[in-house]
């Protein structure tokens, strides 16, 4: 089996979609980095590589079983082992993950550029271990608004992906208990000069069209609409603030 030593993670935890993993370049001064002392490494396929970076779903339980109590993390002098932590790589892309025990990805983690390019090399010969996932989990994965698609993400920074997707909260809160008078009313905060047509949808339209406006991309108009939805909701204004005070390298 290959391993990587003295492995740098940045765990993202409960993301099931890979653009919530960051990359090195967006970890932020006050995320919290751990260093372990030994991770096996896997060469799997793209799909299971896809699979276990955007699912929350069960790994396989032969990868489970090959991995099992082989990662290791130093607390002072003690080398403690971990159930289930390992690297997996198509030989393109490159993800740590620590299960916390569970069959499900949990944690997942970027490496710094140093140690991804050495996991690359590492595998660069190695043969491409073949792992089933089981086939209720091998259905097409479906978006939603609380877990938007990739391409409504696509391009964004992470500050941009966290608003966006606050932004998306505070909608799915303005559908369950909102009318249809403010739906119409933010339609127009976004678009003024649609004011006539927004005026005579009805709840379900005016959301629709709400949602389709603000799905792609990100602009100073989102971000100056999602400041003013939070508004009056502690909830989303904690989140806000949160996001608002976070520093990049």
């Amino acid at each position: 089996m290959l391993f990587l030593n003295d492995v740098w993670v940045n765990w993202f935890e409960g993301e099931e979609n890979g653009y919530n993993v960051c990359e090195f370049h967006e970890w932020r001064k006050d995320d919290f980095i751990e260093v372990l002392d030994q991770v096996p490494v896997l060469k799997v396929a793209t799909s299971l590589m896809v699979y276990i970076e955007n699912e929350l779903l069960d790994i396989p339980e032969t990868l489970l079983s090959e991995v099992y109590k082989k990662a290791f993390v130093r607390k002072h002098t003690q080398r403690i082992q971990i159930e289930y932590c390992f690297i997996v790589t198509d030989g393109n892309k490159v993800l740590c993950v620590n299960t916390l025990g569970y069959k499900i990805p949990i944690r997942k983690s970027r490496l710094i550029p140093r140690q991804e390019k050495a996991v690359i090399e590492l595998v660069e010969k190695a043969k491409m271990k073949n792992y089933t996932i089981k086939q209720c989990n091998t259905r097409e994965k479906e978006y939603h608004i609380l877990s938007p698609s990739p391409n409504s993400m696509l391009g964004l920074t992470r500050k941009e992906r966290q608003l966006k997707q606050l932004l998306f909260m505070t909608l799915d809160h303005l559908y369950s208990t909102g009318s249809v008078a403010e739906l119409r009313y933010w339609l127009t905060e976004w678009n003024p000069d649609q004011y006539i047509k927004y005026q005579v949808m009805n709840f379900e339209d005016a959301w629709s069209a709400l949602f389709h406006e603000l799905e792609v991309g990100w602009s100073d108009k989102h971000y100056i609409l999602c400041e003013k939805l939070v508004k009056g909701h502690s909830f989303f204004e904690k989140l806000w603030e949160l996001e608002e005070g976070t520093q990049v390298n």
